[in-house]
């Protein structure tokens, strides 16, 4: 067996037995390749004798190149899954990762965007196109992830039979996980005039956003035309795709939704992931309060 023979295993449980994104999966496969080629490793059993002071020693190694908690973090994760992966293809009964705890992260609040940015964003990243058509598809998937709180690959996955747009849409989301989540009439509006004006015929089971050539729209696609507007209307970095989904959730739970609800409609597998929206609506009122109270800040 071959490092190659390892890596091409651990791809296929991520994507197969997994359902996990095609981003998680690059992250997780590029994790997993590192830690075989820095200790020239190419069989289960071998990974599998890896232990906490092994991952230690490798953690250290990439945080002197420059590593950042976060993604140290992240990388930790990885390498965890695949140790437990290795172990339970070794035959191990019991085959859970070693016990090593990562760094710690202080996690940022999520910087949502207007509804009006949200807005300005698709209308501007519409009307300045390189085809009419392209336009019209950008601004759908934008408002599918501002009004239907999708993810950006979430909204990519969808296919031809998913149109036309009902009131409500069944996605599939990270782990294999299906939701119901609400569609505006807005957000149908826009998906319906990308239809009638794609070039592309859209069958039934092939990716219902395209690109240029045809083929399924890539993620990367979408950010560059989200940079491009932002930058336009004077908007922060922050003001990404993602912000898109922030937006949602803020707004709903602002809106009078409660955690549970709006933890499947973002299809979080914990609460705690939702919960960090009643601090950045804490945050949106008492800047609202600030900007608009006489006597606020004033003593």
């Amino acid at each position: 067996m071959s490092a190659a023979d390892l890596l091409g295993a651990w791809r296929a449980h991520l994507t197969d037995a997994r359902c996990r994104s095609p981003h998680t999966v690059r992250a997780y496969v590029a994790a997993a390749q590192r830690l075989l080629a820095s200790r020239d490793l190419a069989q289960w059993d071998h990974v599998a004798t890896l232990e906490a002071h092994d991952l230690r020693a490798h953690l250290a190694a990439r945080r002197a190149e420059g590593l950042a908690n976060a993604s140290a973090a992240r990388e930790l994760s990885a390498l965890k899954a695949f140790i437990a992966f290795a172990r339970a293809e070794s035959g191990d009964p019991d085959p859970a990762p070693p016990r090593i705890r990562g760094p710690r992260i202080k996690k940022g609040l999520p910087r949502p965007v207007t509804p009006d940015e949200a807005v300005n964003l698709a209308d501007l990243i519409e009307g300045t196109a390189s085809e009419d058509w392209i336009g019209a598809r950008d601004r759908a998937v934008l408002l599918l992830m501002y009004g239907s709180g999708l993810r950006i690959a979430e909204a990519l996955s969808l296919q031809g039979r998913d149109a036309p747009l009902g009131e409500t849409l069944q996605v599939v989301g990270k782990g294999g996980k299906e939701r119901i989540v609400p569609v505006l009439p807005i957000t149908r509006a826009a998906v319906a005039a990308y239809v009638e004006a794609c070039p592309w015929p859209l069958s039934a089971k092939e990716a219902l956003f395209r690109g240029a050539k045809g083929g399924a729209l890539s993620q990367g696609m979408v950010q560059q035309a989200m940079a491009k507007a932002r930058r336009a209307l004077g908007l922060p970095d922050t003001a990404t795709p993602h912000a898109l989904r922030h937006s949602f959730a803020t707004h709903l739970l602002g809106a009078g939704a409660d955690l549970r609800s709006l933890q499947e409609l973002l299809g979080h597998a914990s609460l705690g992931s939702t919960q960090i929206y009643t601090k950045v609506d804490a945050a949106s009122m008492l800047e609202t309060y600030r900007a608009a109270h006489p006597r606020a800040g004033k003593g």
